[in-house]
């Protein structure tokens, strides 16, 4: 069933965009929310004609976009979690906690526009920020264990000044004369 989007879906499309569905999800859900259309000859017209008189609009849209993704230059997250003794997390990080960790920095972002599979043990893991069909910008994630505890950085001390080492003189063993066992 072929079905044009009112409105972006993540992992299924953008705001008009011709989709094919299942016919069960096309009429169960998408019509009757008023996320999508029947895609007929006559409602492709009407997109045409719409895309065609709202081009400058959709530039514009695109632009503030990668005003938008300009922001993101340079940014790399680092997110504390639980941790077990093996390395795995209570729970998983996902868009959420990237969300909050983007907010902490001064960036708002709605958590769904963001994807990221589920990091669920400590290490490097990417999440796309979608911010318009053809602006997406990925975001460095890594996953650091919260309680794990900190290395101190090793400062030297200064040596003190030990007393001179007194040279000993080499230990000569004298050859004592041994009474001869007879």
């Amino acid at each position: 069933m072929e079905i044009i989007l009112k409105e972006d879906i993540i992992g299924l499309g953008y705001k008009n965009d011709i989709v094919n569905v299942k016919n069960g999800y096309g009429r169960n859900y998408l019509i009757p929310q008023g996320k999508g259309v029947i895609a007929s000859e006559s409602a492709k017209k009407v997109l045409a004609e719409n895309l065609r008189q709202q081009a400058h609009k959709l530039a514009a849209l695109k632009a503030a976009a990668e005003d938008r993704a300009k922001a993101f230059e340079g940014v790399a997250l680092e997110i504390p979690a639980k941790v077990s003794a093996t390395g795995v997390t209570y729970g998983s990080v996902g868009a959420a906690q990237v969300a909050e960790a983007l907010k902490a920095l001064g960036i708002e972002v709605d958590r769904k526009i963001i994807t990221m599979r589920d990091a669920k043990k400590v290490g490097d893991y990417e999440a796309t920020v979608h911010f318009h069909k053809e602006v997406e910008v990925i975001v460095p994630v890594k996953v650091v264990a919260e309680n794990a505890p900190e290395v101190a950085p090793v400062v030297e001390e200064p040596v003190a000044e030990e007393a001179p080492a007194v040279e000993e003189a080499p230990i000569v063993e004298e050859e004592e004369e041994a009474p001869a066992a007879e």
